[in-house]
Order: C-alpha cells, then structure tokens, then sequence
C-alpha cells in the first residue's frame, strides 16, 4: 500500500489528450452526456414523452452546478442558456417546464442516478490504495412531511477524503438502519486497500468482518453502544494512565492547532490490544489490532470543552498515523455535509414528493464532485458555481470530468 488514490491525470494532460485548462470540445460533450445518460430507463408513458430524459437530467445537473435549486431554477437556466445547450442536447420541443422537472424525478429510479455517480467515480480514481474513505450518514431536514407521514430522508454516503469525492449513497429508512445500509454501501465500491473510518453506529462486528473480507483497514468509534467492551478499555486506560503507563507498551502524539479563534490540543494514545491482556469477545473483532485513545482540548472565546474518546484500530499502533486517520474521517462532514448544506442549501430545500428528493441529492453530490476537480480556478465552491454560471467556457471546464476517456 505504497499510493494513495490518484486522479486520472497524472499529468498535464490525460488519456484523451486535453490540457489540464482546455474545456470539453463540443463533440466530447456530446459523447458525455450519451455515455452516462442514454441508457436511463425512461418512467413516463410514450404520449408524454416531449422532451428527451437525457435532456432533462443533463439541464437539471448543469443548473445544480450553477447554483440552482429546484424545478424553477431548472426551467430558467434552461431558457437561458437555449442557444449554447442546442450545441450539444437535441431539445426536440425546447426547454421542459418546471412541471415536467418535477414529474419526471418525482419517477424517475433513484437507484439509476446512484449507479451513474458510482460509475463516473469510478472512471475518475484508480482503485484505491491508503485513501481514507469516511463513511456517515445526513438527514435531509427539509424532506420531513408532517401532513403526508412522510419522514426526512436520511441517506449513508462514502466519501474518498483525498479526492473529495462522494464515492455512493445508500438510502435508509432512519439514523437507526445505518447499521443495515452500510454492507450495502461498502458493497457498491472497491475499498481494497483502503482505511475505513465510522462513528459508533457502525462499529458492529458484521461490518468489521466485511471490511475485513474486502482487504481494506478500519478505524471506528468505540462508545456505550457496546457497553462490556467500551467499559473494558475506558477503565483499563484510566489506570494504566494513573500509573503513567509503567510497563506498557505505547505510541504517543500531541498536537496544538489554532484557527477561528479556538485553540485545540490533542493527545493520541495507541497501544496493541496485546497490552490489554485480552478483550471482552476479541475473537469477533477480525483483524483488530490496535487501542487508540485520542484526548481533546478545545479552548473556545467562551470557556474550554474536554473529551476522551476511544478507538478500535486493524492497523499497527502508531498514534500518529491513527491520529490522522481519525482527523481525517472529520472530512465528510466539513468538505461534504456543510458545503452540501450551506452552499448547494440541501436542508432548506422543500422538495419532498415520491423520489425527488432522493434524485436530487444524487444530482447535488453529482454536481459537487464535479466542482471540485475543477481546480485552475482557485476561487471558493461558491465562486466557481457563479462562474460556470456566468461562463459557458468555465462549465465545460468543469464538465471535462465527466468525459469517460
């Protein structure tokens, strides 16, 4: 496991040819959007069908990209941008009505729109080798329907840390289903190699044995939700820490960063689990290898928190290794969970009917994966959105990751 994920090109140039700060041609635009969306199965009866499926997704995912936000937003960026779209969309009755956005996602297959983000990840990375690969789940606040029964829509997502990528997504009934919709996730992406990170929820043994037979690592939360094991380990540490440790074998790391008017020390102990002098069903927990303990510190404006939270490790105890693994699961919620929140307004969103919602949010997670492999512009998601609003040119530069060279 000498690499990490890395992106296609490797170079200035990749497979088809195109410089890094060249756009999509015209006609490699065309093959795009035919190579991901020609297939989809199409749920409207002949007699409505005006306008073409692969039409209506592609309007949908560009005006996602340029800052819209539902049905409205889709008719107006189509209207205009017409003369610019008819050069690669064949728009046989020109640009669908808002109406017809919602009818035909409110149908359309939402596990059809899932598959085709998998797929385009997967022509986008190599397999992946020492990528931390955050697994958590996000409740769409604005999906709760009060009159209808209708609950929020709570999907699982993976996410590549490096890449910033959102790699799957898988839907679950309620925050207590994670449990059964995470094998299903980690079914639908190669993670050999990889390090797994989750919170509590999904350190169950099942799991483990899954990542395990899979060949990749983890690093999971260990908390009361096991409570024999979690007391085990917590009051083993409190005396072993007592005793300063004497005798036992460890790996220690301190850090200190400050930002936003907050200073955060961090303590990361890792021990075998060797050290311990067995565990309470170890035999269950394949792989395992490792104990770490990770200390926080946060020195806020108005007054100072303290945690102790404990880890369960397939990899050697090294705390500056687990440590950043631990760090890094923090990515899905920072780089994905808010920006998908405050930039793309998921929460606010108020679109709630049949498979909508669950539609859009692939188109979201769509849209920010393509925004962020456009990198010649270094301005903010939000800034780049507004471009590629503004600039057919800076679409199609971010667009080039669809290109399936």
């Amino acid at each position: 496991m000498d690499k990490g994920f890395a992106p296609i090109q490797t170079t200035s140039k990749s497979k088809s040819g195109l410089n890094k700060n060249q756009p999509l041609s015209m006609q490699q635009l065309r093959e795009s959007v035919s190579h991901y969306f020609d297939d989809v199965p199409d749920p409207r009866v002949n007699r409505t069908k005006r306008h073409l499926l692969k039409d209506i997704i592609v309007i949908a995912l560009l005006s996602t990209i340029a800052g819209g936000d539902g049905w409205q937003d889709m008719e107006n960026y189509g209207i205009s941008k017409l003369t610019w779209l008819k050069e690669f969309l064949e728009l046989p009755n020109g640009i669908p009505s808002d109406d017809t956005f919602r009818r035909v996602f409110e149908q359309l297959d939402p596990k059809i729109l899932e598959q085709k983000l998998t797929l385009w990840v997967q022509h986008l990375i190599r397999p992946v080798i020492q990528q931390v690969i955050p697994i958590d789940g996000k409740t769409l606040r604005g999906s709760y329907d009060r009159e209808n029964g209708i609950k929020n829509l709570h999907l699982v997502t993976a996410w590549a840390s490096e890449n910033r990528l959102v790699l799957a997504q898988v839907k679950v009934e309620n925050h207590s289903n994670e449990i059964t919709a995470i094998p299903a996730l980690l079914e639908l992406i190669d993670i050999t190699g990889a390090t797994i990170t989750m919170d509590a929820m999904g350190t169950q043994t099942e799991i483990i044995r899954l990542i395990h037979q899979k060949k990749a690592n983890y690093v999971v939360t260990l908390k009361s939700n096991h409570p024999t094991l979690y007391n085990q380990v917590k009051n083993w540490f409190k005396t072993a820490q007592s005793h300063q440790f004497k005798g036992i074998e460890i790996d220690e790391n301190h850090q200190t960063e400050s930002a936003h008017s907050r200073v955060e020390t961090r303590k990361v102990w890792a021990f075998p689990v060797a050290a311990l002098g067995g565990l309470y069903k170890q035999e269950e927990w394949v792989g395992l290898q490792t104990i770490v303990v990770v200390e926080r510190f946060r020195y806020l404006w108005n007054g100072t928190t303290h945690e102790i939270q404990f880890y369960l490790s397939s990899l050697p105890p090294n705390a500056q290794i687990n440590g950043r693994i631990i760090r890094q699961h923090w990515s899905i919620e920072n780089q994905q969970h808010y920006v998908l929140d405050v930039t793309f307004n998921e929460d606010s969103c108020r679109i709630r009917s049949l498979h909508s919602p669950r539609n859009l949010a692939t188109i979201r997670r769509l849209s920010l994966n393509a925004v962020n492999q456009e990198t010649t512009f270094k301005g903010s998601l939000r800034q780049k959105r507004k471009r590629a609003a503004m600039n057919d040119g800076y679409m199609m530069l971010i667009l080039k990751s669809l290109y399936p060279d």
